[in-house]
């Protein structure tokens, strides 16, 4: 089991180096972690480099394994805070739609990103966890809710696929009959994945069985989109191949990296 979370912490920092490598190539910020008005920032195109270069080297450093467990802390504590004082006040008190779950959808990505970040910082033994600071300290708190910040994201997501069923069911593949029933049923399947998870319900099993799922949506469903269509929209079918790889490799460390007395429930 230590090589499939080894897989999913790489697929997680492959992710990271993605984002980060595009964000480049766009010079713009990834609204999943900062909202379009973020253009207001001064020396807006030098911060985002500097940000891009942040998830690159964080990237690298998770599959690297050189001081990962200290880098997915910080890493999960400042997606959090983007979360929490960026996309959160933007939708609220700038995005006129914001009671449309729809809306969501970038900020819950951010929210998903933390929480990878924190499971991905719980999987490594505790002989590995050397907190040098109260800040670390504080962030290691945090671990038990990684895998609640990104179910929250999947439950999110399965409710959308009933919401805006009709358009979802255009994303799947041609080949594939009946769109409306795989449509519903992806929907069902990551309600009841993040439920499981946060009650820890068969977790190696649910978590297994969910990044098995966004794995194969990753492969057949978001790698020919971004291929027919890899520009478009400031390449957000590659962004979907990108973070797809990213969340099926969270999933398989909520399933599989799980530490004894790292990531106990949250009370």
């Amino acid at each position: 089991m230590e090589m499939l979370v080894r897989a999913g912490r790489t697929a997680f920092g492959i992710c990271l180096i993605g984002l980060g490598i595009q964000g480049m190539f766009y010079s713009d910020f990834d609204p999943v972690f900062l909202p379009d008005a973020s253009s207001w920032l001064p020396f807006h195109t030098a911060l985002e480099y500097v940000w891009c270069l942040i998830l690159i080297l964080s990237g690298l450093s998770i599959i690297l394994e050189k001081k990962s467990k200290e880098v997915s802390l910080v890493l999960g504590g400042i997606f959090l805070i983007l979360f929490l004082f960026c996309q959160v006040p933007h939708l609220l008190f700038v995005d006129p739609n914001w009671k449309a779950l729809g809306s969501w959808t970038k900020a819950l990505k951010e929210l998903a990103f933390s929480g990878g970040a924190f499971v991905v910082a719980g999987s490594y033994a505790p002989s590995t966890i050397q907190p040098a600071s109260q800040l670390l300290n504080l962030l290691q708190k945090l671990i038990p809710f990684g895998r609640v910040f990104f179910s929250i994201t999947m439950i999110a997501f399965g409710i959308d696929h009933f919401l805006y069923s009709e358009f979802v069911a255009t994303l799947v593949p041609d080949w594939i009959p009946n769109h409306i029933f795989w449509t519903d049923f992806a929907g069902v399947a990551l309600i009841g994945s993040g439920v499981a998870i946060i009650a820890k319900i068969k977790l190696k099993i649910v978590a297994g069985l969910l990044g098995t799922m966004i794995f194969l949506w990753f492969i057949f469903l978001h790698i020919p989109r971004g291929i027919a269509d890899p520009y478009g929209n400031r390449g957000n079918e590659m962004t979907s191949i990108i973070q797809s790889f990213g969340f099926s490799g969270i999933a398989f460390v909520i399933g599989f990296g799980s530490r004894p007395g790292i990531n106990k429930s949250p009370s």
